[in-house]
């Protein structure tokens, strides 16, 4: 199946069914009243995430996608069936927008996710919502309204952990292959790999995470050299980039530092973030250096490139060293991924305390409430008591006039 991440699709919502002007008409029962129903409501559209998916190749061809139209409203109180909505699966990490403006509409970034992305009209009203003691026949009713009708981009970008960038032939397809179950074709010409490929590295059990390797780049993407940038979007979710750099290239001439300054200054010319995104350098093919030479040429290339966060030393065709780059990883991804947790848990933990004082001083008004009103009570009541003594004496001063 081929690959595709970018779509171009119309979605249409459903009209709302028309109201029903009409009168009841039954056997002995003359001017029997309105009983026009109103129309139905249209459908609408929804997107939801399946991580089943893993392109857009379902939206290259077909395009448009209408919602059913509510029925229209008709006589005896009868209203109109409203329309069915309408599903558009999508890969996970999908993100919608507006094809003019560019507006999000939705980022479909976990499995299951539902968005509506265009609603379906409302249906009209019948003449039975008319009537009043004046106007007791009326004949006007409300036609349905439009569903929305939007023009959308869909942008596939890959959810990965890790991600893999190199110039091509560099050995990243050969080192997912070798630290995960991702057989992805390899060969010995440049550009082998023309869609990105996923693959799920396994530490244990309980531990694992997702690696993308995307085509190679080469100097001038920016201006639409090899591939060009079109693959880039697809690293910018992820968390570290592992940037595979060929130290044995088969033409002599070719610097490895200078391919390696190439390939950031292509990030830095797509996408700041990306190029500041932490990045690990993977040194690719010792197996083809003499072993005598190896440290020395490491070192040299080190030294030539400048700082780094990370590096490390390994052949992805016999598996040395990839177990080392794997764990490390696993061991980052581990601290942020706690980091985020506990994270959340503080924020939930501070939503929870100010709830509780949020209801606790509710609680605390209520009661200097009802404080006031049973003391407002007690004060009728004695005044009430002291007047009815009052009347009570001068009832008996009547009644005995010599007392």
């Amino acid at each position: 199946m081929k690959f595709f991440d970018e779509a171009r699709i119309e979605v249409i919502a459903g009209d709302g069914g028309n109201g029903a002007a009409t009168f009841r008409r039954e056997k002995y029962i003359p001017m029997g009243g309105p009983d026009g129903g109103d129309g139905g409501k249209g459908g609408d559209v929804y997107a939801v995430a399946d991580r089943n998916l893993n392109t857009l190749i379902d939206y290259r061809y077909k395009r448009t996608f209408l919602a059913e139209r509510g029925e229209n409203g008709r006589g005896a109180d009868c209203y109109g069936k409203g329309g069915d909505d309408i599903e558009l699966r999508m890969p996970v990490g999908t993100i919608i927008t507006m094809l003019e403006t560019g507006e999000l509409i939705a980022d479909m970034d976990v499995d299951g996710k539902r968005v509506m992305i265009a609603k379906g009209g409302r249906g009209g009203l019948g003449n039975l919502h008319f009537k009043t003691s004046t106007n007791r026949a009326p004949r006007k009713k409300t036609m349905g309204q439009q569903g929305e009708r939007k023009s959308l981009n869909l942008e596939l970008k890959v959810l990965a952990d890790v991600g893999l960038l190199g110039m091509p032939n560099a050995g990243k397809s050969t080192f997912i292959r070798a630290v995960s179950s991702a057989k992805p074709k390899v060969a010995d010409y440049p550009f082998t790999t023309l869609a990105p490929n996923l693959g799920v590295v396994r530490t244990s059990e309980n531990r694992s995470f997702v690696i993308a390797d995307i085509p190679g780049l080469i100097e001038g993407a920016a201006d639409g050299a090899g591939l060009g940038h079109q693959f880039l979007r697809h690293l910018q979710r992820t968390h570290i980039l592992l940037h595979i750099v060929d130290l044995a290239p088969f033409d002599p001439e070719t610097d490895p530092v200078r391919e390696a300054h190439a390939i950031v200054e292509e990030l830095r010319k797509y996408d700041e973030s990306l190029y500041t995104k932490r990045r690990w350098l993977v040194l690719n093919k010792l197996d083809l250096i003499p072993e005598e030479e190896q440290a020395e040429r490491v070192q040299a290339f080190l030294d030539a490139y400048g700082p780094v966060d990370r590096h490390f030393q390994v052949s992805a065709i016999s598996r040395n060293g990839c177990q080392e780059v794997v764990f490390a990883l696993q061991d980052v991804l581990d601290e942020e991924k706690a980091a985020a947790q506990a994270a959340a848990d503080a924020k939930a933990a501070a939503e929870a305390a100010t709830l509780a004082d949020a209801r606790a001083a509710a609680g605390s008004d209520a009661d200097f409430e009802e404080d006031d009103f049973e003391g407002d009570e007690s004060d009728e009541s004695d005044e009430y008591d002291e007047e009815d003594f009052e009347d009570e004496e001068e009832i008996d001063a009547d009644e005995n006039p010599n007392s």
